[in-house]
């Protein structure tokens, strides 16, 4: 059974997050929810989320924790990240997102205050847009422990509106205000990725979806 609720990325009970993703015909999506009906629900674990890249070609995780959480969780099927949430910002009148974007972002070294700088650089871009494109639903910027990686999961609308905001930047940022030219000259980072996935199942008890 598979549920459309998503999570809330800016759920306090979720002290930490860990993601993976992994190309799917390497191990299909299926095979992460239904690991779960046959083995015990960690008292600590708050949410599983599995979600298809809308390109059918990819698989992402996101589990989120009351703790930190293990090294390795033997229901990914790749080597996961651990992040932290550092900054959330979203529309009032949310609807239900049809898009999750994941952007990803990875610098020389780690350096912790350089990856909340990142993200301020971002809130002071999209504060600038007089005009936000309004498929965007929220962004919620997470830090990785180690210091190296930003993520960001960002809700859309849906794909297409996503995709327009990024053309109509003419610089692929969602906005067009002067200030994403310092988000795209930031200093240390390493490279840049974004990817857009649909939610498959949201699961918050053992062997059970919401």
């Amino acid at each position: 059974m598979t549920s459309p609720v998503h999570p809330d990325p800016a759920n306090p009970e979720a002290r930490a997050v860990l993601t993976a993703h992994w190309p799917r015909h390497h191990a299909p999506l299926e095979t992460v929810t239904a690991s779960w009906q046959d083995r015990p629900w960690p008292e600590d674990l708050v949410s599983v989320n599995a979600y298809v890249s809308t390109d059918g070609e990819d698989v992402l995780v996101y589990e989120q924790w009351a703790i930190d959480p293990p090294a390795a969780h033997s229901t990914m099927g790749a080597e996961p990240v651990a992040y932290r949430l550092y900054r959330s910002g979203a529309r009032q009148d949310a609807p239900v997102p049809g898009c999750v974007v994941i952007v990803s972002v990875e610098f020389v070294g780690p350096d912790r205050r350089r990856q909340e700088r990142w993200i301020d650089t971002v809130f002071d871009a999209l504060a600038a847009e007089t005009d936000p494109h309004p498929g965007g639903i929220s962004g919620h910027f997470h830090v990785s422990l180690d210091g190296t990686r930003v993520l960001n999961y960002a809700e859309w609308t849906d794909e297409a509106s996503h995709r327009e905001a990024l053309a109509n930047s003419g610089q692929g940022t969602v906005g067009s205000a002067p200030e994403w030219r310092r988000v795209l000259e930031f200093p240390g980072v390493r490279e840049s990725g974004v990817r857009r996935y649909r939610l498959h199942a949201s699961l918050t008890t053992a062997g059970g979806t919401r």
